[in-house]
């Protein structure tokens, strides 16, 4: 149990800020992002002796938090009602002095939920179509045409080359 426990402390405090930038470009709101990495790992958690190897972990955090993120767009109230004055920020995002995140939280705020996930999977974490697909649990079939429809939406916006790394989707 302890060696379990180090395991889950390590991946956390190593992998933590990777989880919660995906996390972040899923939902496009911190605060969502902190609940959807948190309940991705208690999920993780929950279910680590199951993980044939901890190497695997991750992949299985992220894979829970793209099914979150999907069940949290199906609700039908987004437990957020619009107010005539602005809360006080919960946190500060590390792209707060970037310019091009505003750039790139537009751009994939204009994607579908299934399209936002194929481009952050992708793209911000790197994944291959066969991981990309596993994650979310589709066909790559399915992956590649969500993808060429997403790169297509991204192209008919003006910030096309601001948004996908050097030689994507061209």
């Amino acid at each position: 149990m302890e060696d379990a426990e180090a395991a889950f402390r390590e991946l956390v405090a190593g992998r933590g800020d990777a989880l919660a930038r995906t996390a972040f470009l899923l939902t496009g709101d911190w605060a969502k992002a902190e609940d959807l990495v948190q309940s991705a790992l208690a999920t993780t958690w929950a279910h680590w002796r199951s993980l044939r190897e901890p190497g695997a972990a991750e992949a299985y955090t992220r894979r829970c938090m793209a099914r979150l993120a999907t069940s949290w767009w199906r609700r039908k109230w987004r437990g957020e009602v619009p107010t005539a004055e602005l809360p006080d920020l919960t946190g500060r995002s590390p792209y707060d002095d970037v310019d091009v995140a505003r750039v790139v939280t537009a751009a994939l705020a204009q994607l579908s939920p299934k399209q936002r996930t194929v481009v952050v999977l992708r793209y911000f974490d790197d994944l291959t179509e066969t991981d990309t697909a596993a994650a979310i649990g589709c066909a790559v079939g399915t992956v590649k045409s969500v993808h060429a429809a997403a790169i297509a939406r991204l192209r008919a916006l003006d910030c096309w080359d601001d948004v996908l790394p050097e030689g994507a989707g061209r």
